[in-house]
């Protein structure tokens, strides 16, 4: 009873950590930019039926399309999903509630897999399945983000619970098998490309090990996924982009691997994955130090776990060939090696009580779980959250200078649209009363706000000369771009400073003596728990390095990331 408790408990704190994780941070980066861009457009202006051109004109890939065209299937789904909510409420916060859909999806999609991991190894190992996944991070922050591998994740995680080895009959496995490379299949072809390789690495390996068959499983699913995976794409993209056939994945992948420009991001040594990518993703050292090599050394887990781990890190280890490497590319594998982990820790808890070696190891599962938590929740999300210095740059400009003149233009720089800038966050024109309108009542005409107009230029020739910036009322810019743009507009003295936006700059050790400051620790609590957060906060601070640390201390540092500044003249 008291096992069905806590992993009932496990299950609904997935989704509430998600929620938090998005209410904490609500911005978007750079890379979430496309999807969060066009569900906005599609919310706004519609999924037009007559006037193609002239509606897909005000969406944002018409001024800004990418290296690359990416699929709009993402956010015509999450619109979709989101419209109910805004029929009942048209002033939600719709950035957060699109994303909060997705972010429930990819947890459900979690749960399922628990629910598998459960029925495959029992209670035990799939509480400690939550457990480790409760107390990571990065699938937890990012499974409300707009990335084109979150839309593909839940969708993954899906296809691998139904390849969990249950002791169920083969022919129902089979047409488990089935369904599985058919999900796998579609999220390949419309969301990311390098799935093709975890889909082979999977459909090998069954096939090696006897549980599928060519002509009964591997032809009829590849072949169903990739007739409705390229329906869906092609139909739904070629409107969008308005060129005919487009299949987004495929252009993808002709660009960034056999044209090779995706090295032009970066490149790492072929062994990135495994010597930094998963330790990272799955955070509690623990996992792949200790219990994934328990449960493949133990006789009585070594085939489960060898079972649901082989087709991950041959498909980690065939990947690593692409020069370029971030680990959103393989968040597909973390459920497996999670799952895998938690055979070896569940061996080790069950075994607690017959040895002082397994009593040791229970504990430090335990300590290093929840020190992970702590890490994930206290330090990480905290220090993400003020990865966003745009999007609070914007927000800090709207409540100070709306109102102020009937029309205010601004010039958002890289950074800013970089860290957090989306057309969610733009204000909407003045709703100006219609009897004032009428009369033309001066005084409720200006009352009703102002017209905000935006600038994301880019081109570097047209920023050199004066009559640019004589346009704008105020400018989102880094710092060291200040001297630049005061010799740009021609007259140095013409701006004025109006408020500087931090951002995250790394860990400052505290020693005996310094003064703490808690910037972003205090602003956290804040939001979450009011004002009286923030001091409680300050308090348990101020007592664990008084009677604790003596006088030791890590806190999060901020620096100037973005400056508002106003023209004057």
């Amino acid at each position: 009873m008291g096992g069905n408790v806590v992993f009932l408990l496990l299950t609904v704190l997935l989704p509430v950590l998600v929620c938090l994780h998005l209410f904490v941070a609500p911005y978007t980066k750079v890379e979430e930019s496309f999807h969060i861009q066009a569900i906005h457009d599609i919310l706004k202006y519609g999924i037009p039926t007559d006037d193609f051109a002239g509606v897909l004109a005000h969406y944002d890939h018409s001024t800004f399309p990418g290296a690359v065209p990416r699929t709009f299937v993402g956010a015509v789904v999450l619109s979709g999903l989101s419209q109910p909510f805004i029929w009942l409420n048209e002033n939600i916060d719709k950035q957060t509630l699109a994303r909060g859909i997705l972010g429930l999806f990819n947890a459900v999609s979690l749960i399922l897999f628990a629910l598998g991991v459960r029925r495959a190894f029992g209670q035990t190992t799939a509480i400690w399945y939550l457990l480790f996944q409760a107390s990571q991070f990065h699938i937890i922050y990012y499974a409300s983000r707009t990335l084109s591998n979150m839309f593909a994740f839940g969708i993954t995680t899906l296809a691998m619970r139904a390849l969990l080895p249950e002791p169920v009959a083969p022919d129902v496995y089979r047409k488990r098998c089935r369904v599985a490379l058919f999900l796998l299949t579609i999220a390949g072809i419309i969301f990311r490309s390098e799935l093709a390789l975890f889909l082979a690495a999977h459909t090998l390996f069954l096939f090696t090990t006897g549980r599928i068959r060519v002509i009964q499983e591997i032809i009829p699913a590849g072949t169903l996924g990739l007739a409705v995976g390229l329906a869906i794409t092609v139909l739904v993209d070629s409107f969008f982009w308005q060129q005919f056939p487009l299949w987004p994945e495929l252009a993808a992948f002709k660009f960034n691997v056999i044209s090779g420009q995706a090295s032009a991001w970066g490149t790492h040594p072929w062994h990135f994955y495994f010597s930094g990518a998963i330790p990272r993703l799955l955070l509690n050292p623990l996992t792949y130090l200790l219990a994934v090599p328990f449960a493949l050394t133990h006789p009585s887990t070594r085939s489960s776990a060898a079972y649901i781990l082989i087709p991950s890190l041959v498909f980690v280890a065939i990947y690593s060939a692409q020069p370029h490497k971030e680990w959103r590319f393989i968040a597909y594998t973390i459920p497996p090696l999670t799952a895998a982990s938690a055979q070896g820790a569940s061996y080790i808890w069950t075994h607690r009580a017959k040895s002082i070696i397994y009593r040791l190891l229970s504990f430090a599962l335990i300590v290093s779980t929840a020190a992970s938590f702590f890490l994930s929740n206290f330090v990480l999300l905290p220090a993400s959250s003020a990865n966003y210095p745009g999007a609070r740059a914007l927000n800090t400009l709207h409540s100070r200078a709306n109102n102020t003149k009937p029309v205010i233009n601004v010039y958002l720089g890289n950074l800013a649209c970089q860290t957090g800038v989306t057309r969610f966050l733009e204000m909407p024109p003045p709703q100006i009363p219609e009897e004032a309108s009428q009369k033309s009542d001066l005084p409720a005409l200006e009352s009703a706000g102002s017209v905000w107009r935006y600038d994301k230029t880019e081109d570097e020739t047209a920023k050199s000369f004066p009559p640019f910036w004589k346009r704008f009322d105020y400018v989102l810019i880094e710092p060291s771009e200040e001297k630049k743009v005061r010799t740009a507009s021609g007259r140095p003295n013409s701006w004025e400073e109006v408020e500087v936006i931090n951002g995250f700059a790394g860990l400052r050790i505290l020693r005996p003596g310094d003064g703490a400051t808690g910037q972003l620790e205090e602003r956290v609590f804040s939001t979450l728990l009011g004002p009286e957060g923030a001091r409680y906060w300050t308090m348990v601070r101020d007592y664990a390095r008084e009677h604790v640390t003596r006088g030791w201390w890590a806190e999060l540092r901020m620096e100037p990331k973005i400056k508002i500044m106003r023209r004057i003249w």
